[in-house]
Order: C-alpha cells, then sequence, then structure tokens
C-alpha cells in the first residue's frame, strides 16, 4: 500500500556543470532541489514555458507598480496559489512580500515544509530585481 511519501528528492544543476570523477550533470538533491525550484516557480513568467501557460508568476510584473500594500497582498496570494498548485513537495507556511520602491525591488521570504522528509521549517527569502533600470 503505497503512502504517497517520499523520502529523497533529486534534480538537476541548472548550472549544467558536469561532477569530477562520473563526468554526468551535478544532481542537487532534497531541500537544496526543492529551494531551487521554488525559486524558478516564483520567477518564471506566466506563458514563459511552452506546454504549460498557466505555470509562473507575476512577480516581475509587479517590481515596477510598488504603490502600496495591495500589491503585496495580491502577489503573496499569487505566490501561495502558484507553489500550492505545482510544487507538490512542499507544504507552504507563509508567504511575505515586501516591497522596497526605492531601488525597485521586491523581498520575497516563504516559509514552508518538506512533505516526506523530517526535516525542520524551511525559510527561503531572495530579492527580485529589475533586469533593467
Amino acid at each position: 500500500m503505497a503512502t504517497g511519501v517520499s523520502r529523497y528528492f533529486k534534480d538537476i544543476s541548472l548550472s549544467f556543470n558536469r561532477h569530477p570523477i562520473t563526468n554526468d550533470i551535478v544532481v542537487i538533491s532534497n531541500e537544496d532541489a526543492i529551494k531551487k525550484s521554488v525559486q524558478n516557480l516564483v520567477r518564471t513568467r506566466i506563458n514563459e514555458r511552452f506546454f504549460n501557460s498557466l505555470l509562473g508568476s507575476n512577480a516581475t510584473e509587479y517590481i515596477f507598480e510598488l504603490t502600496g500594500t495591495e500589491v503585496e497582498i495580491l502577489l503573496e496570494n499569487e505566490i501561495q496559489t502558484l507553489l500550492e498548485n505545482f510544487e507538490t513537495r512542499i507544504r507552504v507556511s507563509t508567504v511575505q512580500v515586501e516591497a522596497s520602491p526605492d531601488d525597485n525591488e521586491l523581498n520575497i521570504t516563504i516559509a514552508y515544509d518538506i512533505v516526506g522528509l523530517p526535516l525542520p521549517s524551511q525559510n527561503l527569502e531572495f530579492i527580485l530585481q529589475p533586469t533593467r533600470v
């Protein structure tokens, strides 16, 4: 009887570096793999992936619309829904977005638990900045 609980997660590194001994692409595992996946999901724009037009967020679009807390709340809800739908390896506790209008930045903090691994709660913090200012 399958319980649906995984014990090990593995993804390839997007740097595509080679392992020095095996010459295979370097793999990242468990919390590092999930951390990269969460960041990639939030940074992916909607319609950027060809075969799944619903995947992604409008986070990069909000960088220049930093007018108040309503944008922060809207983006927090969007990220929460995105992760619930597309990253089933985690259970999201909180998403917090803080706008820094003077720097054109969004400070994003995501707290989550990894499903199937006996690890403490994970906190991921990163900053979204425009590619051109």
